[in-house]
């Protein structure tokens, strides 16, 4: 059985898109591409350089696949030995599409059920970079099995977001994090399953004129 641990650069406003560079994803009118490198943090890189060492496997969205396969395979200089992992290990992309998937060790995925089917088997760590589009099917499937963030000191306003629409009502349980000293938040998650059914302790109900007509606009929709 093999995990699954997602990796993910977010602003405090829970925005993930384009961290990496201008160009890397515009989709949307997205302009602050490249925030990411606003913020150079050595702590920050060393999180990063941990999930980047070690066998593994990548599990990548389309979007996110054209991306690293655009750049990766071609990096020259201090990335270049980073490219050569990358490309060596197995890319499975999650994707209804039937486009090409260029890079060498590239095999579709055509549904959640075949991701789950992928974790039953042997293997190293499946490794989930960007893709923000495949979280809420993985987690509502229950497939994650640890969800690493860096959080930056910044709000971005819009843009794509780790949690998007699709998104469950989860319970996760930190086991690991750390503050740098530039202020970003390295915070690791494990998802426990569904929200706790406690019961809300409410005060004694208030039924004054002015709750009883809140209630009433709630109801028509008109609060």
């Amino acid at each position: 059985m093999r995990k699954i641990v997602g990796a993910a650069f977010v602003s405090l406003d829970g925005v993930m898109q384009a961290p990496g560079g201008p160009d890397e994803d515009p989709s949307g009118g997205f302009s602050e591409g490249g925030w990411q490198f606003k913020f150079p943090d050595a702590a920050g890189g060393e999180a990063i350089g941990d999930m980047l060492s070690g066998d593994y496997d990548l599990l990548l969205g389309r979007r996110t696949y054209d991306i690293f396969a655009a750049y990766w395979p071609f990096v020259q200089g201090a990335e270049a030995e980073l490219g050569k992992a990358f490309t060596r290990a197995r890319k499975y992309v999650l994707t209804r599409g039937d486009q090409d998937l260029p890079w060498e060790n590239s095999h579709r995925l055509p549904s959640i059920e075949d991701v789950a089917a992928l974790k039953r088997t042997d293997g190293p760590e499946l490794r989930i970079w960007g893709s923000s589009t495949i979280y809420p099917g993985l987690l509502a499937a229950q497939l994650v099995d640890r969800l690493r963030l860096l959080i930056y000191p910044l709000t971005l306003g819009k843009g794509k977001r780790l949690f998007g629409e699709g998104t469950q009502a989860e319970a996760l349980t930190m086991v690991h994090h750390q503050v740098t000293p530039q202020g970003t938040v390295i915070a690791d998650y494990e998802p426990t399953g569904a929200m706790p059914k406690g019961e809300f302790a409410a005060p004694e109900r208030v039924t004054n004129d002015r709750e009883l007509d809140r209630r009433r606009r709630i109801a028509e929709g008109t609060w």
